[in-house]
């Protein structure tokens, strides 16, 4: 019996995938990489070009010895690692540190982990594709290069603790400057005149906004303006001048790319982009399903395609005809223009099995993987499905020589907004336009003004800050989670509700890095590099090459920063909490877990409080002020303040006074 051997990533992945193998395939995990470059060192010989020096990651020693031991004795081994840039280099720091013999090595990939698709993933077994490794060796370097170039002038010029990096520096960036603009924004005064009317008959209502002077649109700017148009009106009869009815129609959605999930999952579900991510890979590597095992329940989770396998297609438009009916059923593949950016490898983000509804998996999910699950399936349901079609109706009203329009909308055919909707989105609006006809009168029931301001730039949010980082190009799907929880974790940025904030520390980081170093923060700059990288991995740019190009200029800024760059001198905000041991005003520091108090008067005063967050409510046990605590692990909950003489405690949050 032939004894073979398949090395995964995740040990999560172990009892899903070995469960479809025969028991002539021992499966075990390499816990993501098992080599890196130093700590301690850049790790490039810069004198040799650019050779990295890699390592065996420290706690690891025993497990590569393991591996080497299990790849011995195999007739094959089957590198499983992640279909993707990341896990074809895993793949390949295996093969070498397991020195394992070419003959009998072979890389299989699988964009779902069901029995399907890992049996046809070892007939369609494969050489390592070195241009993927190189791309991502190019990248490792560039922000290795980055990190340990940058970082120590920041230590010398900012504070001790800080880190540069070629994506995040460049998101710090966007969120600055969208504060500049927010800061910068002056709003402008706009006033609107909405005349509520009577249908013909006086059995319906309806609402028209101010238009303008015939067809012309005019801007009301200020109440003297409204004044001279209610002048002018008053006592004026309105009368429908023009009437016209069209359908409308509501495209179907794509279904998720890694973006548009982070993205869907802020909004919908207020999952931060790490949470969604860690979610979603539980969901692709297993989850134990009673009666059946540990079962993959999405296809992989790092793409920006939205392209589907032909058998997903057909089996969803299947079960759609049999739950929905014929008429709900795509015609087309609804597939998206093509991107310079995408990288086509992998098909969009999906339910394996579409009729694994949420509903038959409920139970053996939590809440947070049943929602986040649910809004995927839906949304892939929903891709396949039909437009949705509404009827709308635009009237156009006049009164003495001014117009008013009046806009209606019913949904006509529901479509794919059987699966996803949002509420408002099949409610019918302004209903009374539909009973309009040409030449109506519509007796005036009142007439509202209003004031109004023009609106700065919103803040952005975990998925906003996505979408621009997509849009720009910059960065890759699997970079975007990691490279907000950086910018959060080195206080670079704060998230108040869900918007994000430069700090005084990000605002000092980001000025100086637009002063000495303008490549590394600069959008084009960056979008550019990313596009050379995914040469590198098409196999038409060689990666030392970008190295090389890349390395001189950074030397020289860096060499000019440490010499012409003044200190920069980030004063700690201090509070009205007094330190009972000297009698100082606290300060607010920042540490590993985040904002503490300190004493200013260190070293002579050590002392350090925990920052109190109010909870807005009261204990219901004995009535003093509820406080939010966190556990170990970071999970939020409210407490008494007067612990521990009262030890009431609530996950849930509290309604506030």
């Amino acid at each position: 019996m032939a004894n073979n051997l398949v090395i995964v990533e995740s040990p999560a992945k172990v009892n899903t995938v070995k469960k479809f193998l025969g028991s002539n395939y021992e499966v075990t995990a390499s816990m993501g990489h098992i080599r890196d470059l130093p700590k301690s060192t850049l790790g490039i010989d810069t004198e040799n070009d650019f050779e990295p020096k890699y390592i065996t990651i420290r706690g690891k020693g025993q497990l590569v010895s393991d591996l080497k031991k299990a790849a011995k004795n195999a007739d094959a081994v089957y590198l499983a690692t992640d279909p993707d840039r990341e896990g074809e280099a895993i793949s390949w720091h295996l093969a070498c540190a397991l020195e394992l013999d070419p003959k009998k090595m072979k890389r299989i990939t699988f964009n779902e982990i069901t029995k399907t698709a890992v049996k046809a993933s070892l007939k369609q077994a494969r050489e390592l594709d070195m241009d993927l490794v190189d791309e991502q060796q190019a990248r490792r370097c560039l922000d290795r290069m980055v990190g340990y170039k940058i970082s120590p002038v920041l230590w010398k010029k900012v504070r001790r603790g800080l880190s540069a990096g070629r994506v995040q520096s460049v998101a710090v960036r966007i969120i600055a400057d969208r504060e500049d603009e927010i800061n910068a924004f002056v709003p402008e005064e706009y006033w609107s005149l909405d005349a509520k009317l009577y249908t013909a008959d006086k059995k319906k209502t309806f609402e028209a906004h101010f238009h303008g002077k015939g067809n012309r649109k005019t801007n009301l700017k200020c109440k003297q303006d409204v004044e001279e148009v209610r002048k002018t009106i008053e006592g004026a009869k309105y009368k429908v001048s023009d009437i016209k009815e069209n359908d409308r129609i509501k495209k179907a959605p794509l279904p998720f790319t890694t973006s548009t999930l982070q993205q869907e999952a802020s909004r919908l579900l207020n999952f931060s982009t790490s949470k969604t991510m860690r979610l979603a890979q539980q969901l692709y590597e297993g989850i134990n399903i009673k009666g059946q095992g540990s079962v993959g329940l999405i296809t992989y989770l790092r793409t920006d395609s939205v392209r589907v396998s032909d058998e997903a297609d057909a089996a969803a438009k299947d079960f759609i005809r049999k739950q929905y009916g014929t008429n709900y059923v795509s015609g087309s593949r609804n597939t998206a223009a093509g991107s310079a950016n995408v990288q086509d490898a992998h098909e969009a983000i999906r339910p394996t099995d579409i009729t694994r509804t949420p509903a038959s998996v409920k139970d053996d999910l939590g809440r947070d993987l049943f929602r986040l699950y649910q809004l995927i399936w839906k949304r892939f349901t929903a891709s396949r499905m039909k437009n949705a079609v509404y009827n709308n109706a635009n009237a156009v009203i006049m009164a003495n020589g001014y117009s008013f329009h009046a806009q209606a909308s019913k949904l006509t055919f529901e479509g794919f907004l059987a699966v996803y909707t949002q509420d408002d989105e099949k409610r019918e609006t302004n209903a009374g336009v539909f009973a309009l006809k040409n030449g109506d009168e519509t007796p005036l029931k009142e007439l509202a003004e209003e004031q109004h301001f023009t609106q700065p730039p919103a803040h952005y949010t975990e998925a906003t800050l996505v979408r621009a980082l997509e849009e720009l190009g910059i960065g890759r799907p699997s970079t975007y989670a990691p490279t907000i929880s950086t910018i959060l974790s080195r206080h670079y940025i704060s998230k108040e509700g869900r918007n994000l904030f430069v700090t005084e520390l990000g605002e000092a980081v980001n000025n100086l890095m637009k002063e000495a170093f303008p490549n590394i923060v600069d959008v084009h700059f960056t979008a550019d590099m990313e596009e050379k990288l995914d040469k590198v991995g098409d196999g038409t740019v060689n990666w030392k090459d970008v190295l090389r190009d890349y390395w001189p200029e950074l030397v020289k800024s860096v060499s000019k920063a440490e010499a012409e760059l003044s200190r920069v001198k980030i004063e700690d905000k201090v509070t009205d909490v007094i330190c009972e041991k000297c009698g100082r005003n606290m300060v607010i520091k920042f540490g590993p877990r985040g904002q503490f108090l300190a004493c200013p008067g260190f070293p002579e005063c050590r002392n350090t409080k925990s920052i109190v967050e109010k909870a807005g409510a009261d204990c219901p046990d004995c009535g003093a002020e509820l406080i939010v605590r966190r556990t170990k692990k970071g999970r939020r909950y409210y407490a008494c303040s007067n612990y521990p003489t009262c030890k009431y405690m609530t996950w849930t949050r509290p309604k506030k006074k």
